[in-house]
Formats: structure tokens, C-alpha cells, sequence
């Protein structure tokens, strides 16, 4: 039966990571990507694409090519092999979407996968952490990598007060065809930064256990958190 984490013990688990110099990846499933997982297997792709968010994905708004079963099938692979999976609470109020799009989806798409995280938290865990001065603690003195659209732009949130953070690395990120080209360049990087902050939608999902994999680092699907600070 999975955990369910606070977020005082997603932060200690954080911490203890980048303490120990272990591997450690977190991502968030939110109405996004229960859209995603959705495809051919609690829906049809009629009714998926019936969505304004799967319009949206289709006219290459959310960085990914869509509808696609392939990047269902990575989305899959990456909550089996995330290190603490965060869900929506039963009656969410912090995303703007219809309800059916929220943790009753999860639920659904779960079973349809046999997917059975052994640590969840909640999905919103980005935002509810950046305002805990825990989370300034824990990467103070800590190298940050940023991955997003316009990683300059919140490095430059992470450098000021509060925060005071040290970003020694950016990849710029817009869409599913740069995973590959991400990932060797995170490879390269891997001795110049010890967590990894991604902001890039779905594509964080597939990003962040494969990074913890291929450096041994802290990968963090950091989403709109920037937002909130």
C-alpha cells in the first residue's frame, strides 16, 4: 500500500537525497497528464480529444505531439520508476479543472496500468513547498539546474530574496522532441549541479526519473511553482 508523504516528509526525503548523493525523482500527475494516460485505456480518442486541453496539445501548445500513445506508454514507464509519485487529493481546490479530470481520473488510469506507487504526495507539492523556508534551506548551497522554456527566468527568481539560491546550470526546453538532446546534455552537466528543477509541463514526467537515472541526482518535476514565488 503506497505512503502518502506530507510535505514536510517530501522535503526530508529531498534532503536527505542530495545529503547522501542519491538518486531521488519526483513527479506530479494532473489533469495533463491523466489526459495523456487516458488515450486508448479508460477512453476513446474521441472522447480524450473532446478535451480543450487535448485541443490545445494538438495544435502543439503543451510540448508535446498529441494524441500519442507512445508518450502514454513513457508517461507510464516514468510514474513506475519515480521515486515518490504525487497525486491529486480526492476534492482538490489548487488546479483549475473539472473534477472528472482530476483525482477520479488518476484512479481510473492507475488500475488500467497496474501502477502502484510506493510514495505518493500531493500533486501540488511545487507550489505548497517553494513558500516553506524548508525548501530555501535544503538548497541553500545546493547547485541548482533549471530546466524550462525560459530557465533564465526563474533562475533569476532563485537567485533573489527570499531565496538566494545558486543556479549553476540551464537547458532551455520547449518540446517532447528535445528529450533526447536534454538528456546528453544533462549528462555533460552532471558534475556542475546536484538537483535538477524541471518546469516543462508533461514532458517533466518523462524527464525527471530518467535524469535521476542517468546522474545518480535529485530530479524534480517543479511545474508552475516559479508561479508561486
Amino acid at each position: 500500500m503506497a505512503k502518502n508523504l506530507s510535505t514536510t516528509q517530501v522535503l526530508r526525503q529531498l534532503d536527505n537525497a542530495l545529503k547522501r548523493k542519491r538518486p531521488l525523482s519526483l513527479v506530479r500527475i494532473g489533469d495533463g497528464e491523466n489526459i495523456v494516460l487516458a488515450q486508448k485505456s479508460v477512453w476513446s480518442f474521441r472522447k480524450v480529444m473532446r478535451e480543450p486541453w487535448a485541443a490545445m496539445a494538438k495544435k502543439g501548445r503543451k510540448g508535446i505531439p498529441f494524441p500519442n500513445l507512445e508518450i502514454r506508454d513513457e508517461i507510464v514507464r516514468s510514474i513506475r520508476n519515480a521515486t515518490i509519485v504525487g497525486i491529486l487529493p480526492k476534492n482538490d481546490r489548487m488546479i483549475r479543472a473539472p473534477r472528472y479530470l482530476k483525482r477520479n481520473l488518476t484512479n481510473q488510469t492507475f488500475r488500467y496500468f497496474n501502477l502502484k506507487p510506493k510514495r505518493t504526495c500531493h500533486a501540488c507539492i511545487n507550489r505548497i513547498a517553494v513558500r516553506k523556508p524548508k525548501f530555501r534551506k535544503m538548497l541553500r548551497g545546493k547547485r541548482i539546474l533549471v530546466i524550462n522554456r525560459n530557465p533564465f527566468h526563474i533562475k533569476s527568481l532563485l537567485k533573489k530574496k527570499p531565496y538566494r539560491l545558486r543556479v549553476t546550470a540551464t537547458i532551455p526546453f520547449s518540446n517532447y522532441s528535445q528529450i533526447n538532446s536534454t538528456l546528453r546534455r544533462v549528462r555533460k552537466l552532471k558534475r556542475k549541479f546536484d538537483i535538477a528543477l524541471i518546469s516543462c509541463g508533461v514532458n517533466a514526467v518523462i524527464l525527471a526519473p530518467k535524469i535521476a537515472a542517468a546522474t545518480g541526482k535529485v530530479a524534480v518535476d517543479f511545474g508552475k511553482a516559479p508561479m508561486k514565488m
